[in-house]
């Protein structure tokens, strides 16, 4: 069993952590940390975690934690992946994996100095609904991608309890650095090609501060697929994703929910031919089960910093397109 620490035990371990790691059979959530001391003994009674504690580095140091996931705000997760690396635990980091590229770059570098294993929480990838997408494409179901379309939407405005969210110094942007890069990621790995271009527009408003509320993406992909990401904190949620090839149309209208069963479908001339139903519930519980099974050595880790990387030399071509108006290359990796 592998003991897990959450730092920055937040809204996110609350909706989503604390249940993956209930359906997970080898690892299970140890400690916490959180700034205010009160509120993390008030979680750990909560949730029956056994240790609790006021900072990243003293959980990282207790004997009693085998591997750290940091899911602190954006702009934290430097400092607490190299804390848990200079400990010598294995870490799983939260998207996105910096602020910006150069970050992904220092806690790649200090985990190989370290041989300390390090990982991004891409948690899409562990979706039924993905693995299927990517299943059917390999197929050939609808041969050559020509199009592809991912958008995530949700209502991030006012009142929303990440407060940080319009802030550029925690965050590192909108909705672009916090959902669209589930969405570059979702489509390198379901097309399994790489992003050689970018070319983005964003627009702002009077509570988005310093960060956009909404932007449209177009992806250049080596193979030739354009791909469009649009994502926005002004809309209900929705994820609707599609692939449009030489032969056919694969779609979801809501491809990365977790908490609903979802259909995929199958076009031929505009008819939907096949419908499969699939369900996401268990995406959380399988990002920790894979992880964990990485700290021990049973496989490889799944997904490894240098992808956190590759997610965010998208996201920061992205803003450079956005400020300069011109379509950006993405660096070499």
């Amino acid at each position: 069993m592998v003991n897990f620490g959450i730092v920055g035990f937040g809204l996110h371990a609350v909706k989503r952590l604390m249940p993956g790691f209930a359906k997970a059979s080898n690892c299970r959530v140890a400690a916490l940390s959180r700034r205010d001391p009160a509120k993390a003994e008030l979680s750990a009674r909560q949730y029956n975690i056994p240790l609790a504690f006021d900072s990243a580095e003293k959980l990282c140091a207790s004997p009693e934690v085998d591997a750290v996931f940091v899911t602190t705000p954006n702009a934290f997760h430097l400092p607490d992946v190299l804390i848990a690396i200079q400990h010598g635990k294995p870490v799983l980091c939260e998207k996105p994996m910096g602020i910006n590229s150069n970050e992904c770059r220092q806690m790649i570098e200090a985990a190989r100095r370290a041989n300390v294993l390090l990982g991004v929480a891409q948690v899409f990838r562990f979706e039924e609904s993905t693995n299927r997408l990517r299943q059917r494409l390999a197929e050939g179901q609808i041969g050559k991608v020509i199009f592809a379309r991912s958008e995530f939407c949700f209502p991030g405005g006012p009142g929303h309890p990440r407060t940080w969210l319009n802030n550029l110094a925690v965050s590192g942007g909108g909705p672009v650095a916090d959902v669209g890069v589930h969405c570059i990621d979702a489509l390198r790995f379901i097309l399994q090609d790489e992003v050689v271009r970018v070319t983005a527009r964003g627009t702002s408003d009077k509570f988005s501060g310093d960060v956009e509320a909404a932007a449209a993406m177009v992806l250049e992909f080596s193979r030739g697929t354009l791909a469009n990401v649009m994502v926005s904190f002004r809309s209900p949620y929705r994820t609707p994703f599609e692939l449009v090839g030489e032969k056919g149309v694969l779609r979801a209208d809501n491809a990365f929910n977790v908490e609903h069963p979802l259909e995929v479908q199958l076009l031929r001339i505009g008819t939907v031919v096949e419908t499969e139903t699939v369900s996401n519930t268990l995406a959380y519980a399988r990002q920790v089960e894979a992880f964990a099974d990485a700290v021990v050595g049973k496989s490889r880790s799944p997904i490894p910093g240098e992808e956190g990387l590759r997610n965010q030399l998208v996201v920061d071509a992205a803003y450079l397109s956005m400020k300069s108006g011109r379509a950006v290359d993405i660096p070499r990796f």
